[in-house]
């Protein structure tokens, strides 16, 4: 493993490759069916011809040059290189819409843009013409140029131009004198927010912001030269933009997953010992393994209920104390009958999960830790690079985000916002002073927006955003997202949204999983001939009723759901009801659906209360 300390995103690129070379592989990719390996050597010779290729083009220390693409070797070509040579990269989600895009450039004046596709250069060239500082537009795939009046270059074209630039000695002169040239305090990359009460803004993001984030990160998740990572969130996003490079700079091998559809099948291929992930997907594992065993004998079906209320036992006891003899046994039967079976169908015996980027619930953690698989769960915000705190593998205690990285501080503000300050702290949001005073304060101390406090054994619990807190109008305080978690772990329940904001009683609107309704209805005999006649049936509303029933009966009476409505759409980015990072704007749902909200507290007949 790589003993040196790095300063700078690229520095700790090009030492971890001269380190390893060939002896070692970087990562492996899919291509045509089939895995591929890319070593150490050739990695940084893609980065440094491409680096080389955009000097030629004229970029220069600070341009802001954006990028658009899906998960591949060419976005972290592109991206380190875009900091060797001294500008800023600003990623931005591939989901992002043309209008979205336009504000982004405009706002930090890009001057190039890399994208992956004929697709994402569509979007461009729908806005490239209100963009006055846009001069160079560069594709991954072939594209067809008939219809643009655009001077296009594909990435290979750009990295041929650097290849052959300049002789081989004056090649090195130039890079180490990009590489010695690069300070901590530059700017890396540029991060928009996701902007789901408003347009983005811009996250400044130092090399020191990055890679101090980096570092603390690969030694608290323990990255090792013998971890495989299997890769699947968005490197566009902070939070596997940090993870990628941890990973790396600590030798592990990097495996980028075909996409989530695929990532089943990845799992079986990889083997990974190690993923980060967002709770949604193991919400739906779970689900499934659940909708799976709905269909088993009464027998298998009490087998499994068994196993999992043994398994949540003996991980209780495992993590708290030495589990006792007798729960250790029945856990050992446990695993033989069902849980071994489990993991033999994932392909892999022993594997890690990360999980950040919203809250875990409790039972799910349970679930996978009682299967043999250990989740840790993470906390961070892209204006602390953005990891903050992480469960530690000796004091695991569910239902926390663990302990703050080892240079980064949190305290409890009095109204109960976490406050974070570290070297991984923003410099500020991109031309906004403004925001950026409200958001650090005069001692460094970044206001995160997120409300929490700190457990007896020293973990930190998020219980809720500051912004989503609200008071019924009987002057109850309530936590959307606690009551959001434990209703989303119905089968039935694809997403919901708690409303209740000034209101008598809470209420929700709930984006059913269609495809669990649609069983439901052929196994109980239901015909329909449009999905709104499917989520109006009475029985149908009956038995979700049912489940959301059970599931918030731990909840205090003021904060259950007492009524809720079922849609019938998606939400989606066109719509503006999801941010490209398909977080929901809660704003524009309840303006959207705000005269179905108004009759569940309008008329009584509306449904039925729970």
């Amino acid at each position: 493993m790589v003993k040196a300390k790095f300063d700078t995103l690229p520095n700790l690129v090009y030492s971890v490759c001269q380190h390893y070379l060939d002896t070692k592989v970087a990562f492996r990719y899919k291509a045509n069916g089939s895995w591929l390996d890319l070593y150490y050597r050739e990695l940084w010779e893609k980065i440094e011809n491409f680096a080389l290729g955009l000097l030629s083009l004229g970029f220069k220390r600070n341009d802001r040059i954006a990028l658009i693409s899906e998960n591949r070797l060419e976005w972290l070509f592109s991206d380190v290189a875009i900091s060797l040579i001294g500008a800023i990269t600003v990623p931005i989600f591939p989901t992002t819409s043309a209008k979205q895009i336009e504000f982004i450039l405009n706002d930090c004046s890009a001057y190039g843009i890399v994208v992956l596709n004929q697709f994402q250069l569509n979007k461009i060239y729908q806005v490239h013409s209100n963009i006055p500082s846009l001069r160079h537009f560069i594709v991954f795939d072939n594209v067809s140029e008939e219809n643009f009046d655009l001077s296009i270059k594909s990435f290979e074209e750009v990295a041929q131009i650097g290849r052959t630039s300049k002789d081989q000695v004056r090649r090195q002169e130039i890079v180490q004198s990009l590489l010695n040239s690069l300070k901590p305090e530059d700017i890396c990359t540029l991060i928009y927010t996701s902007g789901t009460t408003g347009n983005p803004k811009g996250v400044v993001l130092t090399h020191n912001n990055i890679v101090s984030n980096v570092e603390a990160s690969g030694k608290t998740i323990n990255f090792g030269e013998r971890d495989v990572f299997l890769s699947y969130l968005p490197w566009c996003h902070a939070y596997e933009h940090t993870v990628l490079y941890a990973a790396f700079s600590r030798g592990a091998t990097i495996a980028i997953a075909e996409s989530i559809d695929a990532i089943s099948l990845n799992i079986k291929e990889i083997k990974p010992t190690l993923m980060t992930t967002v709770p949604r997907l193991l919400e739906i594992i779970r689900k499934r393994i659940n909708a799976q065993m709905a269909k088993e004998s009464a027998l298998k079906r009490k087998i499994f209920d068994w196993a999992c209320k043994i398994g949540k036992k003996y991980v209780e006891e495992k993590l708290s104390k030495k589990p006792s003899f007798i729960t250790a046994k029945k856990y050992e039967v446990a695993n033989n009958l069902v849980f071994s079976k489990m993991r033999a169908k994932f392909g892999v015996e022993d594997m890690r999960f990360v999980s950040g980027g919203a809250p875990l619930h409790p039972d799910v953690n349970y679930f996978f830790w009682a299967l043999g698989y250990k989740v840790y769960e993470g906390y961070g915000l892209t204006e602390a690079s953005p990891v903050v705190s992480v469960t530690r593998e000796d004091d695991v205690e569910i239902g926390t985000v663990g302990k703050p990285l080892e240079n980064v501080e949190v305290k409890i503000a009095e109204d109960e916002e976490i406050l974070v300050r570290g070297p991984n702290v923003m410099r500020g949001y991109w031309n906004d002073m403004q925001a950026t005073s409200e958001a650090i304060d005069e001692d460094g101390w970044l206001y995160t927006g997120d409300i929490g406090y700190i457990t007896e054994r020293g973990n930190l619990k998020i219980t809720d955003r500051k912004k989503y807190i609200f008071v019924t109008s009987g002057g109850k305080n309530i936590s959307p997202q606690l009551i959001e978690n434990i209703i989303n772990q119905s089968q039935y329940v694809d997403q919901c949204i708690i409303i209740g904001d000034n209101r008598e009683y809470n209420t929700a609107l709930i984006l059913p999983n269609f495809e669990e309704l649609k069983k439901l209805a052929e196994a109980i005999g239901i015909e329909y001939s449009s999905i709104s006649e499917l989520v109006s049936n009475e029985k149908i509303i009956k038995i979700i009723k049912n489940d959301i029933d059970r599931l918030q009966k731990d909840l205090s009476k003021f904060e259950r759901v007492r009524k809720f409505a079922l849609l019938t759409e998606t939400f989606s980015i066109d719509n503006g009801e999801l941010s490209p990072k398909l977080s929901i704007r809660r704003h524009v749902v309840e303006k959207k659906f705000a005269d179905l909200i108004d009759q569940m507290y309008k008329f009584d007949d509306f449904q039925k209360e729970l």
